[in-house]
């Protein structure tokens, strides 16, 4: 008889539970505010996140004023309004194209590191594609602390770049929705490609 999956994992049913079988995308949320001291956490475990050459792309911005919540609900497809005006923290999740600066101090043992990233447009990729695993990493850490993710990619990308990175360093990756969920939070789960669909052996 096969073990069950879980039983090859090193991780706990409970903890197998909270950061992926129960876990969804959040629609709803408590009033209950997240912290900074949370957040701060949150940050402590997924900073540990790999990302080529140690580059560390992903920067978070803190939606926390009102002026600054309601530009960015205007910039929201409409779908995701009222969910981004209503929840207690966003974060706009963003690739910093200039990351390849830091190489010098966060992968030293390759002194031509930086080099490697003099075209712009390799660069921005390359933001864009280590802050996308940075955000897998977030979105796991935010359930870790017991808190739900909603993260959204329905907005006016080159809109929230102009509102919130007019220097053009940045580039938006995704804007996620922070807090305890509600009880309304979860719509029902969709379906999930089985083993066989997705892997195979060459």
């Amino acid at each position: 008889m096969t073990a069950p999956a879980i039983d090859r994992l090193h991780l706990s049913a409970d903890a197998a539970d909270l950061l992926f079988r129960d876990a969804r995308t959040a629609n709803a949320f408590t009033d209950e505010p997240v912290t900074d001291e949370q957040v701060r956490a949150i940050y402590d475990l997924v900073k540990n996140a790999p990302t080529a050459m140690n580059a560390q792309p992903m920067r978070l911005v803190l939606v926390r004023s009102g002026e600054a919540r309601a530009r960015l609900v205007e910039r929201m497809a409409p779908g995701n309004q009222d969910k981004t005006a209503a929840a207690p923290l966003v974060a706009i999740v963003a690739a910093d194209n200039r990351f390849h600066e830091e190489l010098p101090r966060v992968f030293p043992h390759a002194p031509g590191a930086k080099d490697r990233f003099a075209d712009a447009s390799v660069r921005e990729n390359a933001a864009r594609f280590n802050a996308a695993i940075q955000l897998g990493y977030l979105i796991l850490g935010i359930r870790a602390a017991g808190l739900a993710a909603g993260p959204m990619g329905g907005y006016d990308a080159a809109g929230i770049n102009a509102d919130f990175f007019p220097d053009g360093e940045h580039q938006v990756v995704a804007v996620v929705n922070i807090g305890r969920p509600a009880g309304n939070a979860w719509r029902d789960r969709l379906p999930r490609l089985e083993y066989d669909e997705v892997v195979s052996t060459v």
